[in-house]
């Protein structure tokens, strides 16, 4: 057997919403039945009173009661009451006067109801079956006393079909209700409908997140009252949720990647160590086995071993320095102080300290930089990158000066551009020149005793210090490289 199908929310909501309905509503019609059926009978026997109250009127004024008798009798017999019946008794109990078939004086051996309730309130009215008649047919009673008791007067109107009518109650109250209950049923519908509409969207949005469909990307209608919005709400936590997760799955891949790329670039870094540290250790150590196997060697040649040994072993310490400054770099700069730097004061220091730098080639420094351009950054390590492309002019450029110039700047950030005028590089190589121990000629590069670790600190400098570098080729020729700094606030 299948399984049976769950009863929408729409009629679990409509079936019991119009059952309360219709419950009020049959008890309200009932209440209204019974109170209208109340008050038309009341009526009849406020008439059968008034009767009543007119013959004791008379009697209490000294009015002869037969003719007045005759007139009730005429008037009534083209009325609804035709069919009356009035008996008037003494307090002996002897019929005075009758108007259609005597009604008894008692009724079981006992008062009737009717008159029981009169000899107390002075007047009674009673629904019961006559005492006189063949098939015993429900009368409307009626009875009245004088004040001074002499006489009553004791009436009955036979239950007729008019007087039925008379009593019932109007059909257009039936009308009426089921009117009103069929409204309420459509209104109970729509309103059911509406609801079940709204939890419908809800209930195919939590089946497509549950069955990992690509809910994120329909549309679901919610109406704008409060569940509408309850649902957009959810509707938007589970999309920011899936959001949040798709970010973080996408997280957590780039961070494999970087990490990777990091083992990668760790282990290449470590060959490349390895590979640029043997050259010097290399030649040192074959000066000195040299002349450690020859002590006979003349002075001349053991003084150029010693000084061809001390050259490299300046160059392994260079070396080994930047090594040290690239990594505290690269490692974000931690705990370093970042202060007011006036870069037009530290050029004119680099300029005037040049002649200190050892450079294979006899290149001209200018700057182009205003008065109190300062900018957020460390002043050794600004000195140490500047002094680093000059270095890197002097040994790969093969040109005559070198410039550094500010070009523009904004609210936040100054923009320089350092050049020379050298022969370039091709632009295969540009995308790499910030790479540990890339060289464009390798035999070259170690000839002029460059490391190959001065333009990566460049870059890491200026990054640590919240700026950006790029290099192209200057024209007409040589290399460009142009760099941004952060200005001083005060």
């Amino acid at each position: 057997m299948g399984l049976r199908r769950p009863t929408s929310y729409q009629w679990r909501l409509f079936f019991p919403l119009v059952a309360l309905l219709w419950s009020v509503i049959i008890a309200l019609a009932l209440f209204q039945h019974e109170r209208e059926k109340d008050f038309r009978t009341a009526r009849l026997n406020d008439e059968l009173t008034l009767i009543n109250s007119r013959i004791i009127n008379a009697y209490e004024n000294d009015l002869d009661l037969e003719p007045f008798m005759r007139f009730l009798a005429q008037h009534y017999e083209h009325s609804v009451l035709k069919g009356i019946r009035v008996s008037v008794y003494d307090d002996e109990s002897n019929l005075l006067y009758c108007i259609g078939t005597p009604i008894p004086r008692t009724h079981d051996q006992t008062l009737p109801p009717e008159l029981a309730e009169a000899t107390v309130k002075g007047y009674g009215t009673a629904l019961r079956k006559s005492d006189v008649e063949v098939n015993n047919p429900y009368f409307f009673f009626g009875a009245r006393t004088s004040a001074d008791g002499k006489i009553y007067v004791h009436t009955a109107m036979p239950y007729t079909g008019a007087i039925s009518e008379r009593v019932a109650v109007d059909q257009s109250l039936w009308i009426i209700i089921v009117t009103l209950a069929v409204v309420v049923t459509a209104i109970a519908y729509f309103s059911t409908r509406y609801l079940g509409k709204n939890v419908k969207s809800l209930h195919d949005f939590a089946n497509s997140a549950t069955n990992d469909n690509d809910f994120a990307n329909q549309d679901y209608e919610f109406p704008q009252d409060e569940l509408g919005s309850i649902s957009r709400q959810i509707v938007t936590l589970f999309r920011e949720r899936e959001e949040a997760i798709e970010r973080s799955e996408r997280e957590h891949r780039i961070a494999l990647k970087v990490t990777e790329e990091k083992i990668r670039i760790t282990k290449q870094l470590s060959n490349n160590i390895n590979h640029e540290l043997k050259t010097p250790v290399g030649i040192i150590k074959g000066y000195l086995d040299t002349m450690a196997d020859h002590p006979e060697m003349d002075e001349a040649a053991r003084t150029r071993f010693i000084g061809k040994a001390q050259e490299h072993m300046e160059r392994l310490c260079n070396m080994l320095n930047d090594l040290s400054s690239i990594t505290r770099l690269e490692e974000g700069g931690k705990g370093l102080m970042r202060e007011k730097v006036d870069l037009h004061e530290l050029l004119a220091n680099v300029e005037s300290e040049l002649s200190n730098i050892k450079t294979p080639t006899s290149l001209r420094f200018t700057y182009d930089v205003p008065p109190q351009c300062n900018v957020v950054g460390n002043y050794n390590l600004l000195f140490g990158m500047v002094t680093n492309l000059i270095r890197n002019s002097n040994f790969h450029s093969g040109g005559t000066m070198c410039c550094l110039a500010l070009i523009g700047q904004n609210d936040r950030e100054y923009r320089f551009t350092f050049y020379d005028d050298g022969r370039g590089v091709e632009d295969e190589h540009l995308p790499h020149l910030f790479e540990r121990f890339y060289r464009i000629d390798k035999g070259r590069s170690r000839k002029v005793g460059g490391t190959g670790l001065g333009l990566p600190i460049v870059k890491n400098t200026i990054n640590v210090m919240g700026g950006t570098i790029r290099v192209l080729n200057h024209k007409p020729h040589g290399l460009e490289f142009i760099f941004t700094l952060l200005k001083w606030k005060d």
